[in-house]
């Protein structure tokens, strides 16, 4: 549910994904290159497709390029399908963010960060307060929080993955419930594309 003409875009005019387009740019060997030029490489090669997702998702953005069906304006015999993708296209942008890899992911991060802080409260602890006599008490401490952390880690870890393989199955679905609602005339499915996204400045 990526919009290609988007992303070209995208890459092209947004300073945001201006790596991107250095890449872009090293790969066909030209300073100046065309929306369609990009467009063409995007289907070639998937590794820079994949980074635009990536990136996107470690900034909190959607790669989810189409919207929600107005289904008030379609005929019964098309809602009840309608309904079902608009469902599935909530919980997907909902679990988009779990199929970024997880040693990308900004949770690690905050992980790290807490693990940092308390590493360096033990310094201060045994050091700036005299506090020797209990600096294996202290080391003790700091030893179960990164166990503790490893733990939280690796129970996150098994969160994304049962959530990634989840979001795939319900994006398999949902490509196939779009297509069937084209094929019988219920939508025009170009006309559900977001053509830009409000996020960038």
């Amino acid at each position: 549910m990526i919009y290609l003409d988007r992303v070209a875009k995208e890459i092209k005019r947004v300073g945001f994904y201006d790596s991107l387009l250095q890449d872009v740019k090293a790969k066909l060997g030209k300073e100046d290159v065309s929306e369609e030029e990009i467009k063409e490489l995007l289907l070639k090669d998937e590794r820079l497709l994949k980074e635009y997702k990536d990136l996107n998702l470690e900034y909190n953005l959607s790669n989810i390029h189409i919207k929600t069906i107005d289904t008030s304006r379609l005929d019964s015999r098309c809602q009840e399908a309608a309904k079902l993708f608009n469902e599935n296209l909530q919980k997907l942008k909902e679990l988009e963010k779990y199929t970024l890899d997880f040693s990308r992911s900004s949770f690690l991060v905050i992980l790290f960060s807490v693990e940092f802080f308390v590493l360096f409260s033990v310094q201060y602890f045994i050091v700036l307060l005299s506090l020797k006599e209990y600096q294996w008490l202290i080391y003790g401490l700091f030893l179960s929080s990164i166990a503790i952390a490893w733990w939280y880690a690796k129970k996150e870890r098994q969160k994304y993955e049962k959530n990634a393989k989840y979001f795939h199955e319900i994006y398999e679905e949902t490509i196939q419930i779009l297509n069937e609602l084209e094929k019988s005339g219920c939508i025009d499915k170009k006309s559900l594309y977001i053509q830009k996204s409000d996020e960038h400045v």
